[in-house]
């Protein structure tokens, strides 16, 4: 589906300790410090824990605790880059397999890469050819500093996972509690008075015309729209033809209602309609809004049309704006809210919302399998 629930995004939580994330300049200076102090303190422990017995001797401590310093300030600083450089492009939750498989690559790489380099630097200090690097005798030297790759990595690439895994379950938590609460809207605006006493007074002026088929087709369509209603409420996502059948009940009504006062263009063929995916009751909703919040008259009717665009992946409804005063209670103003809000967990596609030329313009994107 090219829906996908923001779970393949960065995690929101709170980054690493320090990284390269994209901060203002106060923010930036305040992780720098922040993650300097700890690493004073990991690396004065280490320090203690390391060489005990250079305690009693300053130089050698001081020398002892820059070499730590430099360790732990190189495979922090790498490590903690590589982590937010992850995130951006891999997800543990969404390629866990390939995520945990990139993650020891590059971590060990960049560990790599900064012991030889402080290695390096210590045999340049102390006058000795960098040729050592690669004798035998050095690989103590570079196990301890391993080490501690390792137990850096562990807390970095480890509270990275937990942080994406934990933002994961909050979305998921959200879209579940979004998703619910539109579609317990949706069901109330159906069943609301309102619609129902209209859909009642349209019937009852069909009985009394002695218009026996179009009373019977009326009560078709009005059982067709609740039970449309009831069976895809538990559904996140609905074929787009089915979306579309059920539209065109609804608009049987209201046009049964409203008569030559509501002039609808939707012509849309089913084979354009077949890949397509929405939300139940998206396009509904919009169809709704439109009788609510505009006047219509026979004289000038209220011109709806629903446009289908295959290439860009859309749904429009355009209509005329021609705003009425709603009485007190009669609108909430979460319908479109509660829907963007459904589409943001979805897909990455913002729903658009605009006027053009005298128009109300609402667009749909269409989400596929």
């Amino acid at each position: 589906m090219q829906t996908s629930l923001p779970l393949s995004q960065p995690a929101s939580g709170s980054p690493p300790l320090f990284t390269t994330e994209f901060l203002p300049a106060r923010g930036w200076w305040r992780a720098l410090g922040k993650s300097l102090r700890v690493l004073v303190l990991i690396s004065a422990a280490i320090t203690v824990v390391v060489s005990p017995q250079a305690l009693g001797h300053p130089r050698a401590l001081a020398f002892t605790f820059a070499v730590t310093f430099a360790y732990s300030a190189g495979l922090w600083f790498v490590n903690g880059y590589l982590v937010g450089w992850l995130n951006r492009r891999v997800s543990w939750t969404a390629q866990p397999l390939r995520r945990l498989l990139l993650t020891l690559g590059v971590s060990l790489g960049g560990s790599l890469l900064v012991i030889v380099v402080v290695q390096a630097g210590l045999l340049r200090a102390q006058g000795e050819p960098l040729a050592r690097l690669w004798q035998p005798g050095m690989y103590g030297q570079v196990l301890v500093p391993l080490v501690f790759t390792v137990i850096i990595s562990l807390f970095n690439h480890s509270r990275s996972f937990f942080l994406q895994w934990r933002d994961a379950a909050v979305r998921a938590e959200r879209l579940e509690k979004e998703t619910a609460v539109a579609r317990l809207d949706s069901l109330r605006r159906q069943v609301d008075p309102h619609f129902l006493f209209n859909s009642l007074n349209a019937l009852t002026g069909l009985v009394e015309e002695n218009d026996p088929a179009r009373a019977v087709r009326f009560i078709r369509q009005l059982a067709q729209v609740y039970r449309y209603v009831l069976d895809s409420e538990s559904q996140e996502l609905v074929p787009l033809a089915a979306e579309v059948a059920f539209a065109e009940s609804y608009l049987f009504l209201q046009q049964t209602r409203l008569g030559d006062a509501l002039a609808v263009d939707m012509d849309l063929p089913p084979a354009a309609l077949a890949p397509y995916f929405v939300p139940p009751l998206a396009l509904q909703l919009l169809l709704e809004n439109v009788v609510k919040h505009n006047a219509a008259y026979q004289a000038d009717p209220l011109r709806v049309r629903v446009l289908l665009d295959a290439a860009a992946g859309t749904l429009t409804v355009r209509n005329t704006r021609r705003p009425r005063r709603l009485a007190p209670g009669e609108a909430s103003g979460q319908g479109l809210k509660n829907l963007a809000a459904r589409y943001a967990f979805l897909t990455d596609k913002p729903l658009a919302i605009g006027e053009d030329a005298g128009e109300f313009v609402v667009t749909l994107p269409l989400l596929t399998l």
